[in-house]
């Protein structure tokens, strides 16, 4: 018999332990990997952006369609919160010139080892290698080390992550738990993904090479950033933020002169040519990098003669793509758990007691921080209202 328990050991489930325990709960944590918040260490290995210091308004506009429900959650944890969290668990953070936010340290591990040591000390009975295999009526089994095992508890909080990066831990197989008990879900989809592109040989030379300080536009989304051409199309910082777009099959358009209006570029285009090429000239011209010009060849041949309309072109250079990248090459996720399924406090309306936390619930958010802070917010929020409905029982 257990209080509480906590299925998924990443940051949302961490932070819903934390308030069953502040609460005075016993919490049982059930992780299926060997260790702790694997994809959060991954995550944090090229330097680990905790959050994005912003206007909270345009922070929660970065949410989209799921701003709404998210809301009151990242009112109560946002940005500000999660740097003062940070500082109580040691790790002093800086503000990059992006607005991102970051530990001096630029590492997960300090804070994600700090953190399990305050739990531990608060008294988090962790269980790894165990993997949840369903219920039985209210009882949860998980395959262990040991056989089966079974825990009936009196609140818990799911947070078994999205649907990629499957080998530290999430894999999106809970779903079918879910669905043999007639529970809603969302199929799963790429988000915050690299866009597939059919190059013709010619680009081969290029893979690897950024197209640099350009705005990225698809649909009604737009990022201004750079974008590494590969072997399998597009990646990087440009491209992420459009998925929700680019997965609904919005074309990719890019802007290669974001500092320079249509009626400036003609001017530099409408000099004397003398005997060089085309392609030449707008490289001399436009100081164009080899890759950007590859590009425009690639997705644009051939080239008006008309100075006024290649301005026009590349301005709004439009790229044929074959959608976004498989869903386990995902950075995250959409889909799920819709919030139709949940309360306003995240408990699953045909499961009492039962609470969803993390990616695993249907929402979007790009890169750069928003992740990680909704992530931290709805594990915050479940756990405090778990708390709040074994205080009821």
């Amino acid at each position: 018999m257990t209080q509480a328990l906590i299925i998924g050991g990443g940051p949302a489930g961490l932070m819903a332990a934390e308030m069953l325990l502040d609460a005075g709960h016993h919490v049982t944590l059930a992780e299926a990997k060997p260790s702790l918040a694997r994809k959060f260490l991954m995550a944090g290995k090229s330097g680990l952006n905790l959050t994005k210091m912003q206007d909270f308004d345009a922070f929660l506009d970065t949410y989209g369609d799921h701003s709404a429900k998210l809301s009151p959650m990242l009112a109560q944890f946002g940005p500000t919160a999660i740097k003062d969290w940070a500082k109580t668990l040691g790790q002093e953070t800086f503000t990059g010139s992006s607005g991102r936010l970051f530990p001096t340290s630029m590492k997960a591990s300090p804070l994600l080892r700090a953190w399990i040591l305050r739990l531990n000390t608060k008294g988090l009975d962790v269980k790894t290698r165990w993997r949840w295999t369903g219920w039985t009526g209210t009882e949860f089994r998980f395959e262990t080390p040991n056989g089966t095992q079974v825990i009936r508890p009196d609140a818990t909080v799911i947070a078994v992550g999205g649907g990629s990066w499957a080998r530290l831990g999430s894999d999106g197989a809970w779903t079918e738990q879910f669905v043999q008990n007639g529970l809603q879900t969302v199929e799963f989809a790429p988000s915050n993904a690299g866009l597939i592109v059919d190059w013709s040989d010619h680009m081969t030379r290029y893979f690897g090479s950024p197209i640099k300080n350009a705005i990225f536009k698809a649909g009604p989304l737009t990022q201004r950033g750079e974008a590494v051409i590969s072997a399998r199309g597009l990646e990087g910082g440009g491209i992420y933020p459009l998925s929700p777009a680019l997965r609904d099959g919005a074309d990719l358009r890019i802007d290669l002169f974001p500092d320079q209006n249509v009626e400036a570029l003609t001017k530099k285009l409408s000099k004397p040519r003398g005997k060089q090429s085309q392609s030449n000239f707008l490289r001399k011209a436009l100081r164009l990098p080899p890759q950007a010009m590859s590009l425009i060849s690639e997705v644009q041949r051939p080239l008006p003669q008309d100075p006024a309309q290649i301005a026009t072109l590349l301005k709004d250079l439009t790229v044929p793509h074959q959608g976004l990248r498989p869903l386990d090459e995902a950075i995250s996720t959409v889909g799920g758990v819709p919030f139709d399924a949940l309360t306003p406090d995240l408990m699953l309306r045909d499961k009492p007691g039962v609470f969803c936390a993390g990616e695993m619930i249907d929402w979007d958010a790009p890169t750069g921080g928003y992740l990680l802070t909704a992530c931290l917010a709805t594990g915050r929020w479940a756990g405090k209202r778990a708390a709040k409905y074994l205080s009821a029982l």
